[in-house]
C-alpha cells in the first residue's frame, strides 16, 4: 500500500481520498477550507497542517484543484520538497499548456508526472466509477493505474503529456453541446404536443440516443437518476461546464481548430450562467431554451 498526499479536498477530491483510505493506502491530506478537512478526516484521511506536511514521505501525491495556474502553483510549492521518484497525480481539469507546464516542473525534480483528469460527477466519485483520461509516458501511467483503480470505471492511457486534458476538454465539448441539442428537442417536443415520455422512448432507441438522454435526461421522468427530478440540483453544475467549454475554445484557438457548436455552446452557457445559474446543474438549460431567464431565489 502506499502513502499518498491528497491536496484539494472539495466536492470530487473528499469523495476519492475517502476511496483510496477504503482500498488500504495511507492519505495525508491537506485542503484551504476547514469543512473540507473535517469532512475528510471523517472519511479516515489524515489532515495535515500543509501541502509541504502532506507531501513529506508520500509516494505518490494527487492534486484535484481549480484551475492551471492553482496547479502550477501548487507543482511549483511542493515539487522540491517530494521524494526523488515520487508520481504526481493531477487529476484537475485544466487547459492542456499548463498541464505540460506541470510535467515539466515535474521531471525537472526527478518525479514521474501524469494527468488524469476524471469524468462521472460527484456521484462517479463517490461510487468510485470515475473515467480517468490519464497523459503521462508509459511508465508514470503503469505506475499510476493501481493508485486510480480505487476510484475508477475505467482508466484510458491517451497518450503523452497532456493528452488527458486534451480528452477530457473535447469530452466535454460533446457533452454541452449535445445537452442543448437535447433540450431543444424536448422543448420542440413540448411545442408539438408530444409528451416527454413519447419522445425518449422513441429517440432512446433511435438515432438520437446519446448519454445526455438515456442518462442525463433533461426533462423529470424518463430517467429517474437524472438532476431534472431534484429541481437541476447539481451532479455537474453549470458553472463547470462553462469553464470546460472555455477551455475547448482556447484549445481549438491554439490548435487552429474550427469548432462552431462548441462556440455556440460556449456562448449559451455563459448566458446561463450570468442570469445567476451557474449553481445549477448544466442539464437546467433546457430552462433557459424554454425562455426562462431568472435564477430561483
Amino acid at each position: 500500500m502506499a502513502t499518498i498526499a491528497f491536496i484539494g479536498l472539495g466536492n470530487m477530491g473528499n469523495p476519492m481520498a475517502a476511496n483510496l483510505v477504503k482500498a488500504g493506502h495511507t492519505v495525508n491530506g491537506f485542503d484551504l477550507v476547514t469543512e473540507n478537512l473535517e469532512t475528510a478526516a471523517k472519511n479516515g484521511v489524515t489532515v495535515m497542517a500543509s501541502a509541504h506536511a502532506a507531501v513529506n514521505k508520500a509516494d505518490v501525491v494527487v492534486t484535484m484543484l481549480p484551475a492551471g495556474r492553482h496547479v502550477l502553483a501548487v507543482y511549483r510549492d511542493i515539487a522540491p520538497k517530494a521524494a526523488k521518484g515520487a508520481l504526481f497525480i493531477d487529476s484537475s481539469t485544466i487547459d492542456v499548456d499548463s498541464a505540460k507546464q506541470a510535467h515539466a516542473i515535474a521531471t525537472e525534480h526527478g518525479l514521474l508526472s501524469i494527468d488524469a483528469p476524471v469524468s462521472g460527477g460527484v456521484g462517479g466519485a463517490q461510487a468510485g466509477t470515475l473515467t480517468f483520461m490519464a497523459g503521462g509516458s508509459k511508465d508514470a501511467f503503469a505506475k499510476a493505474e493501481p493508485i486510480l483503480e480505487p476510484m475508477a470505471g475505467r482508466i484510458v492511457h491517451c497518450g503523452e503529456d497532456g493528452a488527458g486534458q486534451a480528452a477530457k476538454i473535447c469530452n466535454n465539448m460533446i457533452l454541452g453541446i449535445s445537452m442543448i441539442a437535447v433540450g431543444e428537442a424536448f422543448v420542440l417536443a413540448e411545442k408539438l404536443g408530444l409528451s416527454h415520455q413519447a419522445l425518449f422512448d422513441v429517440a432512446s432507441t433511435s438515432s438520437g440516443q446519446c448519454w445526455s438522454l438515456t442518462s442525463y435526461c433533461p426533462v423529470p421522468g424518463p430517467v429517474p437518476a437524472s438532476p431534472a427530478n431534484r429541481d437541476y440540483k447539481p451532479g455537474f453544475a453549470a458553472g463547470l461546464m462553462l469553464k470546460d467549454l472555455r477551455l475547448s475554445q482556447e484549445a481549438a484557438q491554439s490548435a487552429g481548430a474550427a469548432t462552431p457548436l462548441g462556440a455556440e455552446a460556449t456562448q449559451l452557457y455563459a448566458l446561463f450562467n450570468a442570469m445567476g445559474h451557474e449553481g445549477t446543474d448544466f442539464s437546467g438549460i433546457i430552462n433557459f431554451l424554454r425562455g426562462q431567464t431568472e435564477a430561483k431565489k
